[in-house]
């Protein structure tokens, strides 16, 4: 079984509406693990290197703004498929149309405020993780349910 990590983020606009419990655990209800796990404040810089892509673009410095306004949760998730199980459990960017059931559908209304965001790639995994943790904040642990999660 090929596990993979990704880099999981409750934005602001989640923190301020209160809403990290119930988006963290229906990520634990799917089987992730967590593996790394921290309350921060995103610097400009930080910021600016995650959303790094965009740069030029007109939603860009919006982008910016927004991630770093309030403090986030950051997340390692660990799991079989856990880059594609997250975005699943996310839903898609515009929470209008996303599936009911995701947390952007459930608890979201509008594209600029869609609450989580989530690593798109292994590549992307890799990199972003190392924008928000060092290696020594994550941890490789066992968890006594896997075997009743995992085949």
């Amino acid at each position: 079984m090929a596990v993979e990590r990704t880099l999981f983020l409750v934005k602001p606009d989640a923190m301020q509406r209160g809403l990290a419990g119930e988006i963290i655990k229906r990520l634990e209800n799917r089987g992730l693990k967590i593996v790394g796990l921290k309350l921060m404040q995103v610097s400009r810089a930080t910021a600016e290197k995650h959303y790094g892509e965009h740069k030029g673009k007109g939603f860009y410095e919006g982008l910016v703004e927004f991630i770093t306004s309030a403090p986030v949760i950051a997340a390692v998730l660990e799991g079989p498929n856990a880059i594609d199980i997250v975005r699943a459990t996310n839903g898609l960017t515009n929470p209008g149309a996303a599936a009911p059931g995701t947390i952007r559908a459930d608890f979201g209304l509008m594209t600029g405020r869609n609450l989580v965001h989530a690593s798109d790639s292994a590549t992307s995994a890799a990199r972003e993780i190392k924008l928000f943790f060092k290696p020594g904040d994550i941890l490789s642990w066992t968890r006594e349910s896997d075997r009743w999660i995992y085949e």
